[in-house]
Formats: structure tokens, sequence, C-alpha cells
């Protein structure tokens, strides 16, 4: 085999990455070797090799289409449901040690307090009979909301949160299913409280899942989510690899669905890098 010529850029930092990134991509780990020409500004190579390793995985289970989405190489469109399968299953043995002890993580507690505030303004009960925890991961909105609902339905993509979420015993049933197809199988106007703690960050358009919402919310029901959000309009994929909504969109959407909105407040979710990450804490009612 002829040696490879390789030519330094004088930045020994930027040297080392390009030949860790070629050597990743020669056994063939072709994601981390596209996300470390992305940090080296290259992004052509890091869009070639960021389409090859989805060809290589047609469950995209690495998150190549994210990763292409937020380079700007293709429009932005849901997440594979293999790659956050694929995330949360992993995630699932360390994940409220990892949100709890270093991501300060506070997105039930900021919904508990907005569907008591929801509950006051409209002079009705803070109880509900029946309530769908949507991505309920291991079952910490369930256990913010536990005195507050008398029977809990969780529904997360990620067989392994399930499994999690079922040893807390808050849960009446549990699904495995994406929030959208759980949501058609459930009778109309079945649920009195819907709550999504940090799972609408992983839904592109959220017109789809407030539309299915509407239809199993009692009258008077209540939706309750949490997203994270930017400085502009429309969606964008964030840093961390999730989608940003912006405020104006998700007041479009939640008009667009038929609900009506009770509140929107700007919020943090949890911190990364030792910074508050933007959120929306958003309420809403079927009337």
């Amino acid at each position: 085999m002829p040696a490879r010529l390789f030519l330094s850029s004088g930045d020994l930092i930027a040297d080392r990455r390009f030949e860790f990134a070629r050597d990743l991509q020669l056994k063939g780990d072709l994601v981390a070797a596209g996300e470390i020409r992305e940090r080296l500004g290259q992004r052509e190579p890091a869009i070639a090799a960021f389409r090859r390793a989805r060809e290589a995985d047609p469950d995209d289970r690495h998150g190549a289409s994210v990763r292409l989405m937020r380079l700007g190489a293709e429009n932005l469109s849901e997440m594979p449901k293999g790659y956050v399968q694929a995330l949360f299953d992993q995630y699932a043995p360390r994940f409220e040690a990892a949100l709890l002890g270093d991501l300060n993580y506070r997105a039930p507690q900021l919904l508990f307090k907005a569907v008591l505030a929801a509950c006051l303004a409209e002079k009705k009960p803070a109880f509900f009979r029946r309530a769908i925890d949507l991505g309920c991961g291991t079952g910490l909105a369930a256990s913010t909301f536990a005195r507050e609902v008398d029977h809990f339905i969780g529904i997360d993509l990620s067989p392994k949160m399930i499994d999690q979420a079922r040893a807390t015993g808050f849960y009446e049933t549990l699904e495995v299913d994406d929030m959208v197809q759980a949501l058609r199988r459930k009778p109309d106007a079945s649920a009195e409280l819907i709550l999504a703690a940090d799972a609408m960050v992983y839904v592109s358009d959220l017109v789809p899942v407030l539309g299915e919402v509407k239809r199993v919310l009692t009258v008077g029901g209540l939706v309750a989510f949490t997203l994270e959000t930017h400085g502009s309009e429309g969606v964008v994929i964030g840093e961390g690899l999730r989608y940003a909504h912006g405020a104006e969109y998700v007041r479009k959407a939640v008009s667009g669905a038929g609900l009506k909105l009770l509140s929107l407040e700007e919020a943090s979710p949890r911190t990364e890098d030792d910074q508050p990450v933007r959120g929306l804490v958003v309420v809403a009612s079927r009337s």
C-alpha cells in the first residue's frame, strides 16, 4: 500500500484531529469522523461522512440525519425513531443521575408549577383522574404529579426507559411507542391531563401531536409541555441536537391544533456547559 501523503496545516491540534478523523473513517466509524470534520470546519467532508453513515445504517441509530439537518445539508424533518430509541436505551441506566446530578434538570417542577397556576386561574381543582405522560422516561414527571393524578399512562419510544419507569410503580399502563401513534389509539376525551417534560424537543412539527392531544383531552383538560427555544422564528436544530422552537411558532401550533393557549413562559429546563438552556413552558386547554 503506498504511504498516505499528509501536509501539515501549521496547527498541531487541527492536524491531530484531521488524522484522527481519517483513522476513524478508515475504521468505519463514519459518524465520529463526520463530527470531527465538522468541528474542523470541513463542511463538505463532514456531510459526505454523515451521508455514508446513514447509508450503512438505514435505521440511522447514530443520528446522521440529525447532523445533516444541523449542517443545513437537508431540510428540517422529524428525527429518525431508531436514533431516539438508541439514544435513550443507552442513556437509561444513568438517566436520572445525569439529569439531576449534572444538568440540574427541572422540567417536571416547571410543569407542576405551571399546571397549578393554570388550575388556579381557571378556578378548577388541580386533580386529574387520568393523565398521559408523553416521553415518560424513567418517571420523573409522574413522580412530581403523583398526588394530583389517580391513573398515569406512560409512553416512551425507549424500551429500557419503560423498564425504568415500570419499577417506580407510578404508572397504571406503560407503552413503548411513538407519541403520535400511541395517542391515536386512545379514545376520544379519555384524559384530563397530558404532560410532556422535555419530550417535544425531539419533535419538529408540533401540530400532529397537538392535534391528537386535543382529541384525547376531555373538555377543559390540560396539556403542559416544555420546549427549548431560540431568539428567532420557526424551528431549528440546536447544538445539543434537539429541536428549538420559536415562541411565535408555538403559539401558531397550539392555535392550529384547536387548543386554547393558557400560558407560555420562558424558563430553563436544564443546564448545559454551566449555562441555562433557553426554554419555554406551555400550558393549553381543550375548550
